[in-house]
C-alpha cells in the first residue's frame, strides 16, 4: 500500500501559487525525451503561475500533459493544458497564453459576447490607461490582442504582466 501512495505522488509533480494549482502528468518510466520535456515545462509553469499570483487572484486547476502529438500548446476551460513535442513552445510565455484559456479566454460564450460587443468595464479602461484613450480589445479566433501573449515575439516582461493584469480584468468583467 505504501508503495503504490509513492508511485503515484511520484506520477504527478504539483504545484501551487496563489490560487492557481496545476499537476503535471508524468510517465512513471520517462523516456530521456519525456524527462527533458517535463523539466522545460513545469520551469514554464512555475515561472507563469507565479506570475499569475503576484498580478491576479484567479481561481483555476490546472492539469498538465506532455501531448508530443500537439503542434504547439493547448488549453480548454475544464482545465487541461498540453504542451507538445516543439520545445520553443515550452515557456512562460506559452504557459501564460494557454492559462487564459482555461480561465475562459476563447472558451466561454461570455468571452465571445463580450469581444463582438467590445463590453470590457473594466479590462478596456485599464488597457487605455497603457495605450491611450483609442486603445481597444481586440478579438478573434479564441485569442485577443494586444497583451494576448499569441506570438513569441510579443514576449516582455512588461507585457506579461499585462497579460495577466488584462486577463484578471476579464475575468471581473464576466468573462
Amino acid at each position: 500500500m505504501r508503495f503504490s501512495i509513492l508511485a503515484a505522488a511520484l506520477t504527478y509533480a504539483s504545484a501551487a501559487s496563489g490560487a492557481i494549482t496545476w499537476s503535471l502528468q508524468k510517465a512513471s518510466s520517462p523516456t530521456t525525451d519525456q524527462a527533458e520535456a517535463y523539466s522545460r515545462i513545469e520551469a514554464a509553469m512555475r515561472l507563469a503561475v507565479a506570475r499569475y499570483a503576484r498580478y491576479s487572484d484567479a481561481s483555476k486547476t490546472v492539469h498538465v500533459y506532455y501531448s508530443p502529438g500537439v503542434p504547439t500548446a493547448e488549453a480548454n476551460y475544464n482545465g487541461d493544458l498540453r504542451f507538445g513535442s516543439d520545445r520553443s513552445y515550452m515557456t512562460e510565455r506559452t504557459a501564460m497564453h494557454e492559462i487564459a484559456h482555461t480561465l475562459g479566454v476563447g472558451q466561454t460564450a461570455a468571452f465571445d459576447q463580450k469581444c463582438a460587443a467590445n463590453n470590457w468595464a473594466t479590462a478596456t479602461p485599464l488597457l487605455q490607461s497603457w495605450d491611450g484613450s483609442s486603445a481597444r480589445i481586440n478579438c478573434g479566433g479564441g485569442h485577443f490582442w494586444p497583451y494576448g501573449l499569441n506570438y513569441e515575439t510579443e514576449w516582455s516582461e512588461t507585457n506579461g504582466n499585462r497579460h495577466v493584469q488584462l486577463v484578471d480584468a476579464m475575468l471581473a468583467d464576466g468573462m
